[in-house]
């Protein structure tokens, strides 16, 4: 099963690879990793996204709670939460079809960026499968050059935020 992971940690030296490392050491696959600093300088927040057993994610969780820059970690895939991935989309139009291109990328709630030499670039933020539903589409009405994509971004939608983990 796909588990989505919300690690937040201190923005020190090491602190990523140490998570990496802890997957890596143990035969885990990442199959998803975005990190990028929060409000507070001193702390970084990861959206990790891996896949495994209830069992086994819940081993990761209590494993990544033990490493020493790991502030707080939130397994938020049985919760209500909203998840993102942005994706850049690199294309040429078959002919005659730019604007039925448009008119799906625009569907999907995505833009055409300003129009480059002889292809065009599409961004979209939404969800892994409407994602992977819309280049499918794409395809038909044009070629896929290159596909860009940020891995999952999740936010839990309740009140609550990452707890911070107690010694």
């Amino acid at each position: 099963m796909r588990h989505i992971i919300g690690i937040l940690l201190q923005n020190e030296s090491g602190a990523l690879s140490r998570v990496a490392g802890l997957f890596s050491s143990r035969g885990y696959n990442i199959e998803s990793l975005s990190v990028s600093a929060t409000d507070d300088p001193t702390l970084s927040r990861i959206t990790l996204v891996t896949t495994g057993s209830e069992a086994v994610v819940h081993q990761i969780v209590l494993q990544l709670q033990k490493l020493i820059d790991v502030v707080a970690v939130d397994d938020m895939t049985s919760d209500d939460h909203l998840e993102r991935e942005l994706a850049l989309i690199k294309l040429r139009c078959r002919n005659g079809q730019r604007d039925a291109v448009r008119a799906l990328v625009e569907k999907a709630g995505g833009r055409m960026l300003p129009d480059e030499r002889d292809c065009q670039i599409a961004e979209v933020a939404s969800s892994e499968a409407a994602i992977n539903e819309l280049m499918r589409q794409l395809a038909q009405p044009a070629e896929l050059l290159e596909i860009v994509r940020s891995g999952a971004l999740a936010m839990s939608r309740q009140a609550r935020i990452l707890h911070v983990v107690e010694s």
